[in-house]
């Protein structure tokens, strides 16, 4: 989901789509020099949610799975749940004194963390309790003369406070004020940490946000994202997850971390450059091609790979390929499976899809990065609708070729730790078992 100062590609725009998101949910309260913490990903159908509601069959669980429109682990490490709401990662943090909970959508795309603040304006529903920095005794706003003022599209107000709006490609828009808070963390083992991060406090935003979501938590590589923040308290500019895939138990939780435990290392680790493109935010990498099974097809069929024409996102649960690619893998995936697809079921719309009460006995996709092949079996790339007994494919077609660019979603990072470094601009794949570390 990408976010720019003003208006920019947003995940969001295309991830109404597939329901396979986690919550974050960040718990924290005291400490410094903690030399990381690691986040437990528990999906919204799980009984451990507080948004499982037992009354709904499996299929009205997934019933977010379509888009409803296509816009444009150390043990004594802090530890905090992730649970998934419509296609989205929302992270809960307790932010404020006394601490108040938010729920925002975890996006390696954008950098700015925001929630809605009353008194509101202009905002959309939530369920919970908004934000209230007259409550908290540690909310304190930000200069318009301070360096992370500077950082985004912001204009000053009479009482020299920062005034900013961010954009997304949806044309989904936060407005309100930078300000300084604290947020908490808890590990597993009942410790817990403190540390300040600068926000947004939104007084009015619109655009396609849903009730369980209270704003976003940009994890991107600019210096105002959390991942950012956090190197200061953590000692790192990294992290890793380890996303369990769509369609295991969902009272098993995946996993995210910062800091020293996100180190991704041993057997089996590949890594690929990270590329600056002149934007921090975004963690691109060059893919040269996809392989379906024994066939191998080229970015573009020229042969010709422009260097960072793909970035991973963790707010974009398909896979976005331009037209060609898309048309190329498509057909070979129909190619190499023996099943008819489904043509005729006006519930289904033109994805490829099978009947199937199992995941499919597909081929390998395997995606050629850079120094690092990463290998995605059908469960990385076949998805259930909500209508039960079919299986569809989670790769969409995206304007890449006009935009030079594809998104890896979330999907495909099923089942691999994946590190990011900016310190080293590496990004790491270990193939490992989610549901169990």
């Amino acid at each position: 989901m990408e976010g720019s100062n003003v208006i920019s590609f947003q995940s969001r725009f295309v991830v109404a789509f597939i329901l396979c998101s986690y919550f974050v949910g960040f718990l924290a309260t005291s400490a410094s020099n903690i030399g990381g913490f690691t986040v437990e990903l528990i999906r919204r159908d799980s009984v451990k949610s507080p948004f499982y509601d037992a009354k709904k069959t499996p299929a009205e669980h997934l019933n977010t799975f379509f888009p409803r429109r296509l816009a444009n682990v150390d043990a004594n490490s802090p530890e905090t749940i992730v649970r998934a709401y419509k296609g989205q990662h929302l992270i809960k943090l307790s932010i404020g004194t006394p601490p108040a909970d938010i729920y925002g959508i975890a996006d390696t795309g954008s950098d700015l963390i925001w929630t809605q603040c009353s008194p509101c304006e202009g905002c959309y529903n939530q369920i919970y309790p908004m934000f209230n920095p007259d409550k908290s005794s540690t909310y304190s706003d930000i200069s318009c003369d301070s360096d992370q003022c500077h950082e985004l599209d912001t204009k000053c107000t009479p009482e020299k406070t920062c005034q900013y709006v961010y954009g997304y490609g949806d044309s989904s828009t936060t407005r309100g004020f930078l300000a300084k808070e604290t947020v908490t963390l808890t590990s597993t083992t009942g410790q817990k940490v403190s540390t300040d991060v600068v926000f947004g406090c939104g007084h009015n935003n619109t655009g396609t946000f849903n009730d369980h979501e209270t704003g976003i938590i940009g994890l991107g590589g600019g210096v105002m994202s959390f991942a950012s923040q956090l190197a200061t308290t953590f000692g790192s500019k990294k992290f890793s997850h380890c996303f369990s895939p769509f369609g295991t138990d969902p009272d098993i939780p995946s996993k995210v971390s910062f800091g020293s435990s996100s180190e991704v290392s041993g057997a089996g680790v590949v890594s690929t450059p990270l590329i600056e493109k002149g934007d921090t935010t975004l963690y691109f990498v060059t893919l040269k091609g996809i392989s379906v099974g024994d066939k191998y097809l080229s970015w573009d069929p020229s042969g010709a790979v422009s260097e960072g024409n793909v970035f991973l996102d963790s707010g974009t649960p398909p896979m976005l390929l331009s037209k060609d690619l898309h048309d190329r893998l498509e057909a070979e995936v129909k190619n190499q499976i023996t099943l008819d697809p489904v043509t005729d079921d006006p519930d289904l719309g033109t994805q490829l899809c099978y009947k199937s009460e199992k995941n499919l006995d597909g081929p390998i996709l395997t995606m050629h990065f850079e120094g690092a092949d990463v290998k995605l079996t059908p469960e990385n790339f076949f998805i259930p609708p909500p209508k039960a007994g079919f299986f569809c494919l989670a790769v969409q077609n995206y304007g890449a070729a006009e935009s030079g660019f594809g998104i890896i979603g979330n999907f495909a990072q099923a089942n691999y730790l994946i590190g990011y470094d900016k310190e080293k601009m590496t990004l790491s794949f270990k193939q490992t078992d989610c549901t169990k570390n």
